[in-house]
């Protein structure tokens, strides 16, 4: 896994290896990463499917009641494709700036 910390969040990708792997490898660093925003670029991935972002539900929730933000990055699958638990979004620059708004949201505590 690669971990990039930018600021308030860290955005991770991951070269040649399934989406599976991916996510279990996230769940085995998740002690690591939980006490920040993160981001998880999938653009990488060209073979992905809405069942293939769904499989980040639980953790996405989890993330997202500790008061982060947990974003999908994705040219693939769209938000019309994953339920509402779940943010994609097609740019890292669109996940970096729903990080920045939820974090707003969240000092004003709306």
């Amino acid at each position: 896994m690669i971990f990039n910390k930018e600021g308030s969040l860290i955005v991770i990708s991951q070269e040649k290896i399934s989406i599976e792997l991916f996510l279990e490898n996230l769940v085995k660093e998740y002690a690591k990463l939980k006490n920040d925003n993160l981001v998880l670029d999938l653009l990488g991935f060209s073979k992905l499917t809405p069942y293939n972002v769904i499989s980040f539900l639980e953790i996405a929730k989890m993330h997202k009641k500790n008061g982060k933000s947990f974003i999908l990055v994705s040219d693939k699958v769209t938000y019309d494709d994953v339920p509402d638990e779940i943010s994609i979004v097609p740019t890292l620059q669109e996940a970096r700036d729903i990080v920045e708004m939820e974090e707003i949201e969240r000092d004003l505590e709306l």
